[in-house]
């Protein structure tokens, strides 16, 4: 996940933020040059709150200096009549739960599409990495069934599975991850656990 968080997040925020600025790479953006970017971290995550790590950029952390946690944000958007809001997430995260992979298959087709073919497209792994001998030992897949996500079991958590899992891991595989990601950190770069079967939760 680290390597996702760099390759689909971070570059291309830098690179759009570079040329917002007016300075593209390879251009040299000047000292004093900044933008000010706001990142929605809740204090239950205040430990993926980090420093930009350029100088054209400045990382603030409002939820964190309000002191807000993930239920003070539901509680506000409930207020606002915005209970049914999601959370933030990449399309393709290997994170989410059978519930997230029916809603965009059943209410998103073309996004379903795009997410069945960047399934598939990483099967095999990192073109680059594999270009340099780091070929994968074995196949990813987004679904934890690792199974292509087009003939994934998505559509319930199966009694066996259940028994399997136990509850709270059968929650998770529903549910998906709760401590997900962010559009700016991944929760991929806590540190990998591996659960009964040995899949890195």
């Amino acid at each position: 996940m680290q390597r996702s968080t760099g390759e689909y997040k971070v570059k291309p925020i830098k690179k759009t933020i570079r040329k917002l600025l007016g300075y593209p790479y390879p251009t040299r953006v000047p000292k004093g040059v900044f933008v000010e970017q706001w990142i929605g971290i809740s204090t239950d995550e205040f430990h993926r709150a980090k420093d930009a790590d350029v100088q054209y950029m400045r990382n603030l952390h409002p939820l964190i200096e309000m002191d807000w946690s993930r239920s003070d944000c539901v509680h506000y958007l409930t207020s606002l009549g915005l209970a049914d809001t999601p959370k933030s997430s990449c399309l393709g995260c290997p994170f989410h739960g059978n519930a997230q992979w029916r809603h965009i298959r059943d209410t998103s087709p073309a996004e379903w599409e795009d997410v069945v073919e960047f399934d598939a497209a990483i099967r095999q792994g990192n073109a680059r990495a594999n270009a340099t001998g780091n070929k994968l030992l074995g196949e990813a897949f987004l679904h934890r069934s690792r199974v292509p996500l087009d003939q994934a079991p998505i559509d319930h958590v199966t009694a066996a599975e259940r028994a399997a899992l136990g509850d709270e891991a059968a929650s998770a595989l529903e549910d998906g991850v709760v401590n997900g990601c962010s559009p700016w950190s991944c929760r991929g770069e806590a540190d990998p656990v591996q659960d009964d079967f040995g899949l890195t939760a």
